[in-house]
């Protein structure tokens, strides 16, 4: 069964992406599609809505749109990880720098839960 995974990113390098610290204040999102053999399939970057004060705009409604089946990322804040969670979409606690590793660690099924908001120290 095909899978899109979405990553908040600090940069626009696809794979080779670093991870943005928090799910909210990330400047993009890779949008990693995996296919039926759970082999990346493909791979974009989507910019993070700007806000009026300098801030990130709306990550919420932006994942929402791109229909992923996971989140993966280092942090997000408890209304963030209910509000996926309330329409299926599985939110996982990344444990590696990089897109491309963090989606290794996905395939080998050695992310947990993200259960607690804004966990910020980073544990890889």
């Amino acid at each position: 069964m095909p899978n899109r995974i979405i990553i908040p990113t600090a940069s626009q390098e696809g794979l080779n992406a670093h991870l943005a610290e928090h799910f909210g204040r990330a400047p993009y999102f890779a949008v990693v599609d995996l296919n039926e053999n759970g082999e990346v399939a493909n791979v974009k970057t989507v910019s993070n809505l700007p806000h009026g004060t300098g801030r990130m705009g709306q990550p919420h409604d932006v994942v929402l749109g791109l229909k992923p089946n996971a989140i993966i990322a280092y942090g997000m804040g408890h209304r963030g990880i209910s509000s996926f969670q309330s329409v299926g979409i599985a939110v996982l606690r990344a444990n590696a720098n990089t897109v491309n590793e963090v989606i290794a660690a996905y395939k080998e099924n050695k992310l947990q839960e993200l259960t607690e908001g804004c966990h910020d120290a980073r544990n890889p």
